[in-house]
């Protein structure tokens, strides 16, 4: 595994499709994604616009990060998240699009 600083993701050779079906099950994630793709950039932990305590957001952002979906960096105090997209496209072709675009 992959670490940046306290974070662990999977190497893409790692990601599992099951475990990137069951993050992106949960709506709150699954809007979580769409932020990042919308953005097309990196988000901080503080801006996602969900409405959920700071503990269920850093619990969803473990989840996204241990299914392959995000990488978490730390600047200073402030922790950012950006979509693992190319390795995503790379592994499972069509499916982030497919799921980034169903109807909401």
């Amino acid at each position: 595994m992959a670490a940046t600083q306290q974070y662990v993701y999977p190497d893409r050779d790692e990601i599992r499709i099951e475990a990137v079906l069951a993050a992106l099950a949960d709506p709150v994630r699954l809007d979580m994604v769409r932020q990042l793709a919308d953005a097309g950039s990196e988000i901080s932990c503080s801006g996602f616009d969900v409405a959920v305590t700071k503990s269920t957001l850093t619990h969803h952002l473990r989840t996204l990060r241990e299914a392959g979906i995000i990488m978490g960096r730390q600047q200073g105090t402030a922790r950012y998240n950006s979509l693992r997209r190319n390795d995503l496209d790379e592994l499972f072709p069509g499916l982030l699009q497919g799921v980034l675009h169903a109807r909401r």
